[in-house]
């Protein structure tokens, strides 16, 4: 099976590193033409170098800041006015780790703006040319708290978890329309985020960051930390035509960590 994405331009959020940069250059090297979006314009330069060229792609950026949650609805919506798109991934950054007795009621907002509302707004200025065309792919990249919650990531289990819940109704009014709309819920990959929240734990326990990141890849049944290209190839997938019944999901991405069973 060759997944062939020619023709296709796919808006990749959070892509100037890590799992959002992973599934950019996957998604180039299945044809499809990028647009990166991050807030650092000097990694996204480097990260458009990245991507592969060689079916005729023609790659480009946007620099925006998720944690403002008003001036990046102005950068998207300027961007949708000339720009249409086949493949939306809403990927950001996550918000700060931390417990329920440490996050007051403007966290949550904060937090409700960058992993929920982005996306949503997002996501409808997408849909107005993907309804017209009759396709579309929308992948939200979320994480195994909405299944599992950590207690330190209470900002992220909340507003993880009301994007999946979104995500399952727009499916459901936009399947109709060619649209498919899904989910992959992250487990532990090796990236900077991973490694920040470990060393986090790691200070919280007063031992080494060596000593945690062999916990965790002992409690994964791969033995492993997943690999962000591994990632990138699920996203691939779901935003090709063999994905065309596969909508309303949430898809568990974490080498079998999951101790439950929906």
């Amino acid at each position: 099976m060759e997944i062939k994405l020619q023709g296709k331009k796919a808006l990749v959020g959070g892509s100037s590193a890590g799992i959002g940069l992973a599934v950019a250059i996957e998604l180039a090297k299945c044809g499809a033409s990028i647009v990166l979006m991050a807030r650092n314009e000097d990694k996204l330069k480097d990260a458009i170098n990245l991507l592969d060229i060689s079916q005729g792609q023609l790659h480009t950026y946007i620099v925006t800041d998720f944690n403002d949650y008003d001036k990046h609805k102005a950068i998207i919506s300027s961007f949708f006015e000339t720009n249409t798109v086949d493949i939306l991934v809403n990927n950001t950054n996550g918000p700060i780790a931390g417990d329920i007795t440490t996050k007051v009621e403007a966290d949550y907002e904060l937090a409700f703006n960058l992993l929920f509302q982005n996306a949503v707004f997002t996501s409808n200025l997408a849909l107005i040319a993907m309804k017209k065309k009759g396709f579309g792919r929308i992948i939200n990249i979320s994480s195994m708290t909405v299944k599992e919650p950590q207690d330190t990531l209470v900002l992220s289990n909340t507003m993880r978890t009301a994007l999946v819940s979104w995500s399952k109704s727009l499916s459901n009014a936009v399947a109709a329309d060619g649209i498919t709309v899904n989910t992959v819920l992250t487990g532990s990959f090796d990236t900077d985020r991973l490694n920040s929240l470990m060393s986090l734990q790691a200070d919280k326990q007063g031992v080494s960051l060596n000593d945690i990141k062999s916990q965790r890849i002992t409690s994964i049944p791969v033995q492993r930390l997943g690999e962000p290209k591994e990632y990138g190839y699920l996203v691939s997938f779901l935003a090709s035509e063999y994905a065309s019944f596969l909508t309303g999901t949430s898809i568990p991405l974490d080498g079998g960590s999951a101790k439950t069973i929906f």
